[in-house]
């Protein structure tokens, strides 16, 4: 701008009467307690204030300052659900239990960056869920991790589900986060317990064995099944639809209850294929109370109903899920899908791993796997996979070891690869793999990353 057009901006009348306005001092400072109590009014069920300096949000400082550039600290928002609802075995039920609870949470929050910006500060409320901002998917979509900041505010702790379970109202709760430039320095009140009681009903009742017995969760397990209708979900139908030669081979791919299911989440917002691990979680001062009176009839009346119920659960051929679906639920239809987690960059393939590996095929026998794959611009990218009796490590940044086989070339021709697009012997043969070393561990591998 130069100082003539600066002069002319400086003159005008909108100009004018906002350096008129200009306060002498800056807003008054607004407590932590105050910021809970302004949640609570606009109908919270409970709130914290947090300092986005704390040390349990280190990951979230970067997305949320995108997002956000003045944020300084960040308001916890839970809404508590109606328990026998989201226990019943009707879904739809339960589903508009979580869908009604997300929009009150969604409008606490809205109300609350209205008043903190009526108070003289900034705020903004990302969406308790959905819409999310999917450019980098099936990368981090969300802007703030709301299970983070409620523990990080003393709401609750995670459970063995991965789900915040709040000292008083259990895992029946969702949550928004509001972040605002106030400044927050006061520390909460620590929360002394953990209020999961490690009953093990969630691992009893997932339908896929997400959640194992030894604390281990089978994140990728989760995803394909009860989040089946969110993200990915759609996109596997339409490639169904496009692999079919006619309707009659899609309808016997697809059901028509399946397709019907799709369509109704499409219209009526995504639904939960399961969730049975909130619905069975009897943790929580509110809700507590017939666990510890009766537990076998809690079972009864709670677990058992899920854990019988006849549905179709969606699995990854080849997977750990798709076995503890046939062992532990036979009367249960399976339906085998394509992994939910696809990478489409090789730094995207690397984090998804330890989502996506499956204890069962990486019993008894180790390996180590160097990679070495360039980019379209050049740059290479080089990680170690080491895989020993179960269990994984993934260093995504440099060759560790000695390797028993070792991947150097093209990168996208390897994500071809993983996605089954292209056959490796001819990639090999044309020059844009190398592959040395043990071939049939690199068969043991892929076992480990079915797709």
């Amino acid at each position: 701008m130069t100082n003539i057009q600066k002069k002319r901006s400086d003159e005008h009348p909108s100009v004018r009467a906002a350096r008129a306005r200009l306060p002498v001092v800056g807003p008054a400072p607004i407590s932590a307690e105050t910021l809970r109590q302004w949640a609570i009014e606009a109908g919270a069920d409970d709130a914290a204030a947090v300092s986005l300096e704390h040390p349990e949000l280190e990951e979230e400082r970067a997305p949320v300052r995108k997002a956000f550039a003045a944020a300084r600290s960040l308001v916890s928002i839970v809404v508590k659900m109606h328990a026998d609802n989201v226990r019943s075995p009707a879904r739809s039920v339960a589903n508009n239990e979580f869908h009604h609870a997300g929009d009150r949470a969604n409008e606490v929050a809205r109300a609350l960056v209205e008043r903190i910006a009526a108070a003289g500060h900034r705020a903004l409320n990302p969406a308790m869920a959905f819409p999310m901002e999917m450019d980098d998917f099936p990368g981090r979509t969300w802007i703030v991790s709301h299970k983070r900041v409620a523990v990080a505010g003393q709401l609750g702790r995670m459970g063995l589900h991965r789900n915040v379970i709040h000292p008083r109202f259990g895992s029946f709760i969702v949550l928004a986060t509001v972040l605002t430039s106030v400044p927050v320095d006061e520390a909460t009140a620590a929360l002394d317990f953990n209020p999961c009681i490690d009953c093990k009903l969630c691992v009893a009742a997932c339908p896929v064995g997400a959640i194992e017995a030894d604390g281990a969760f089978r994140f990728s397990a989760c995803l394909d099944h009860n989040y089946r209708e969110f993200m990915s979900g759609f996109g596997d139908l339409l490639e169904e639809a496009v692999e079919s030669r006619d309707r009659h081979e899609l309808r016997e791919r697809v059901p028509l209850s399946e397709m019907a299911s799709m369509w109704q989440s499409l219209a009526y917002r995504p639904n939960y294929k399961a969730a049975y691990c909130i619905a069975v979680c009897p943790a929580g001062d509110d809700v507590i109370g017939p666990f510890v009176e009766n537990r076998a009839k809690f079972k009864t009346e709670v677990l058992a109903p899920l854990t019988e119920r006849k549905e179709t659960v969606y699995v990854v051929e080849g997977s750990d899920a798709e076995a503890h679906a046939a062992r532990r639920f036979p009367h249960k239809r399976v339906r085998r899908v394509r992994s939910s987690l696809r990478a489409t960059s090789v730094a995207g393939l690397f984090r998804a791993m330890p989502l996506i590996f499956q204890r069962g095929p990486a019993k008894g026998w180790k390996g180590t796997f160097h990679f070495e794959l360039t980019d379209r611009d050049a740059s290479v990218h080089r990680a170690t996979v080491r895989i020993e009796d179960g269990a994984l490590s993934v260093d995504p940044t440099q060759l560790v070891g000695e390797a028993n086989v070792t991947v150097r070339g093209d990168a996208q021709s390897w994500l071809d690869v993983v996605s089954k697009k292209r056959n490796p012997v001819l990639l090999v043969l044309r020059g844009k793999l190398s592959i040395r070393g043990d071939r049939s561990l690199l068969d043991r591998f892929a076992k480990c990353f079915p797709r």
